[in-house]
């Protein structure tokens, strides 16, 4: 038996979780955490879900009722979340020679030793996460990235289990049980669409799916599904992503409180867009070469309708945000339609590559890439908060009323001087 191992540690309801853990009063309530512009449900606590909640169940159909159930909600409080994540991620690294940052709550880590040992060292990451950081976590241990993901779900699912699953440490008649048990659709990659061709194929459950001809696998479907066969009879095909470089785009897209009407204002939001699509190229130390721009109206104004999307390809690779700033405005112009209430914008850099991986000339490079002024900003933002900087347009002394509607969200716990927890001791 191989002693490298795959492990998945994930935080159960992880936005509700992160605002648990500075609002104690919110424990053992249903709480349920809202999408941008307090939209629809995107996390559930455990108490939500048991009340039938859906995932992207619009609030205004739960508000009415919101009271006699005692649900909480809360806005998306992307500052909080994002800090905690980071802090979440860093412990994990402790515990491994190699990491792979799946999702904001989700590692993959590869770990070393026999069952037992594994084990213990899963309830050590469960400990550490939560006297650390409060977040509960679970650990699911298995010889392929597709069965940590299921021995995961088996944690999650066995509260006997404290947290942890090796699969190396179930009797296979239980392991082989439960994939007889569950459906298809229940594996890491098959959503739903692919489960209905797996289900006409007589394929219903995950142990169906281990067992099928890989070769027919592949012809009937592609390469991905076929090593999810292979992944699941212990044969590792998808290595670790150890590096953001790995990363194909990156995207700044987000939907207005209040439409935007005049081109005026659109070039503001573009403005934001691109230098905050900037800082994320600086942080992962990378460059683009092509830059999307696209806003659109909504879907159910039919009296307004305006979808408008530029590709350009920028002069050279870069991330200098005075460019792509520059790009980004000049990109919709004369697309745009004054007065025209727009719903939404975005900016996708694409054609990315490590920065400095390719030799560019000096005249070529321009003077914000020398000193560096995406990262600089990158830096102030952290420590001084989202709005505390911007160039031309996107030096905005207030937040305009076409950002996100947030009313009810919950303070910034750890990312702002303002909004720091108070301790009294009694």
């Amino acid at each position: 038996m191989s002693t490298r191992q795959f492990a998945l540690v994930d935080a159960n309801s992880f936005y509700v979780s992160c605002e648990r853990v500075f609002d104690p009063s919110l424990e053992g309530v249903p709480v349920v955490v809202l999408s941008n512009n307090d939209g629809c449900a995107v996390a559930r606590s455990p108490e939500a879900k048991a009340l039938g909640i859906q995932m992207g169940e619009p609030w205004f159909k739960l508000a009415p009722r919101a009271k006699e159930w005692g649900l909480i909600q809360r806005s998306s409080n992307y500052e909080l979340y994002g800090d905690l994540s980071s802090r979440f991620m860093t412990l994990l690294g402790r515990y491994s020679y190699r990491q792979e940052v799946y999702s904001v709550d989700e590692s993959f880590l590869i770990l070393d030793g026999p069952p037992e040992e594994l084990v213990a060292t899963g309830r050590d990451i469960r400990f550490t996460v939560a006297r650390n950081t409060g977040l509960p976590v679970c650990v699911g241990i298995g010889p392929t990235k597709t069965l940590a993901k299921f021995a995961n779900r088996i944690a999650k699912q066995n509260p006997w289990m404290d947290g942890v699953c090796d699969l190396d440490t179930m009797p296979a008649t239980q392991v082989e049980a439960i994939m007889g048990r569950v459906p298809v659709t229940g594996i890491w990659g098959i959503a739903g669409r692919l489960g209905k061709r797996l289900n006409a194929l007589g394929i219903f459950t995950i142990k169906d799916l281990r067992d099928a001809d890989p070769v027919l696998i592949r012809k009937k479907f592609n390469v991905v599904v076929q090593r999810t066969v292979l992944e699941l009879r212990g044969i590792p095909c998808i290595e670790l992503e150890t590096t953001r470089a790995d990363k194909k785009q990156t995207i700044f897209s987000r939907s207005f409180s209040t439409p935007v009407t005049s081109v005026e204002e659109m070039h503001q939001v573009l403005s934001l867009y691109a230098q905050s699509a900037a800082v994320r190229l600086a942080r992962d130390k990378q460059v683009a070469k092509i830059m999307t721009v696209f806003a659109g109206t909504s879907h159910f104004n039919e009296r307004a309708s305006s979808f408008p999307s530029v590709t350009v390809k920028l002069p050279t690779a870069t991330a200098d945000p005075v460019l792509l700033t520059k790009a980004a405005v000049g990109a919709l112009d004369g697309e745009l339609i004054e007065g025209i209430p727009y719903a939404r914008a975005g900016v996708m850099l694409t054609g990315l590559s490590p920065a400095g991986a390719e030799p560019t000339f000096d005249e070529f490079v321009t003077v914000h890439e020398r000193r560096e002024i995406g990262d600089l900003m990158g830096r102030i933002k952290d420590k001084y908060g989202s709005t505390s900087i911007g160039l031309g347009a996107a030096g905005m002394l207030k937040p305009p009323d076409w950002t996100m509607s947030r009313k009810h969200q919950s303070p910034r716990y750890t990312t702002e001087w303002a909004e720091l927890p108070i301790v009294r001791a009694s």
